[in-house]
């Protein structure tokens, strides 16, 4: 997986916007990948650079500083007539309000992208809009107008229309804001079955409870993306508190096989898994050591340490088949972050105390006998 070209690949990218009241810090040093076959989505409050994120990605605006590759397109360098013709090629947009062509019925609006493109033979193009058509469950609607068909319709038009070009990454701008809980629900199966197909699927939202259904949620609060491993981990903090914790975490690496913590050593840190898996290891006297659990990206360790007395109640060491990446939250500042968030504080200090009770009841398993 790791060895996948990216589809996106946002490179310490930053934005400025020139206002009467000076510059304005739309988007700070986002780094941001995305590889095919993912499903992402984009969440964030009003104004806090989603649309900007959005544009960088799309095209449409360009970095004040670093670089934006999209299918190894260094996007960036690209003039405005070539970034035209790159993205009617490359990127299928659905935006919030559908946006169809009033004039022009269903089938003209999917079909006019790939006349635009010059793509497709030109008796080529009919037969594809139709199909594509049927494929959101408009066939018999194609030569309707948007305003004579539904919300719901007009967004399936657009979805198709998006497809009209083949392209490998596809982007939806508040795709289910102005449609009723039956249409979204339709749209979004759509959307996983352009997973399914192997396209790229970014959703740019506001509504969580859309985003928790995509494979990946990169989090955008005041121009900058909350690391996502720290929000799985501590979902219960307001963005703004992700933020804090995003930038007073100190990452860390270990090799295949090596120790992260030793049982009875102090411990000094909170650690929250960014890459590979770790073992959660239980000696047991006259008995061989138990691996008690494994733990991959978005988990976490060192909440019973905090909770008792600082001393390591198991060992854990990066599992045998893979490097070990993990965000390190001292116990100083994990304090800190605590005391602003009691509902945080409840979460971690249960699951101590119920990992507390696994490891005293994985220790007291009894041997097996040998055999007679």
């Amino acid at each position: 997986m790791n060895n996948t070209p990216l589809v996106i690949d946002l490179r310490s990218v930053h934005k400025y916007y020139k206002s009467a009241a000076g510059d304005y810090h739309a988007l700070n040093d986002i780094d941001l990948q995305i590889r095919p076959g993912e499903f992402v989505s984009i969440i964030g409050k009003s104004g806090s650079g989603k649309s900007t994120l959005l544009n960088m990605i799309t095209g449409i605006d360009r970095p004040t500083q670093g670089e934006v590759w999209v299918n190894g397109t260094a996007i960036h360098d690209l003039s405005e007539n070539q970034l035209a013709v790159w993205r009617g090629d490359s990127v299928g947009i659905i935006f919030q309000f559908f946006q169809l062509l009033p004039a022009l019925s269903l089938l003209q609006n999917v079909m006019l992208p790939m006349e635009l493109a010059g793509k497709y033979a030109r008796n080529e193009r009919r037969d594809r809009a139709l199909q594509l058509l049927r494929s959101v469950d408009l066939a018999g609607q194609e030569h309707k107008l948007p305003s004579t068909v539904s919300g719901g319709q007009q967004q399936r038009a657009a979805v198709a229309r998006a497809l009209a070009n083949d392209p490998k990454l596809i982007i939806a701008d508040e795709p289910t804001g102005n449609l009723d809980s039956k249409s979204a629900e339709t749209i979004f199966s759509l959307f996983n079955q352009l997973v399914a197909d192997g396209k790229t699927v970014i959703v740019v939202t506001h509504d969580s409870s859309l985003a928790r259904r995509t494979h990946r949620t990169a989090l955008i609060t005041d121009g900058e993306i909350v690391n996502e491993y720290i929000a799985k981990a501590m979902p219960t903090l307001t963005p703004q508190q992700l933020l804090t914790v995003s930038h007073r975490v100190k990452p860390q690496s270990y090799e295949p096989g090596s120790m992260i913590l030793v049982e009875g050593k102090n411990s000094d840190n909170f650690f929250i898994i960014s890459k590979g898996t770790v073992d959660i290891v239980l000696p047991r006297p006259n008995q061989s050591d138990v691996i008690a659990l494994q733990l991959g990206p978005g988990k976490y360790f060192g909440e019973m340490e905090f909770f008792h007395e600082r001393r390591n109640k198991a060992s854990i060491r990066a599992s045998l088949n893979s490097a070990v990446e993990v965000l390190a939250l001292s116990y100083e500042m994990l304090t800190d972050i605590l005391n602003t968030s009691e509902p945080t504080r409840e979460a971690l200090r249960s699951a101590a105390e119920q990992h507390e009770k696994e490891n005293i009841s994985k220790r007291s398993v009894p041997s097996k006998k040998k055999a007679s």
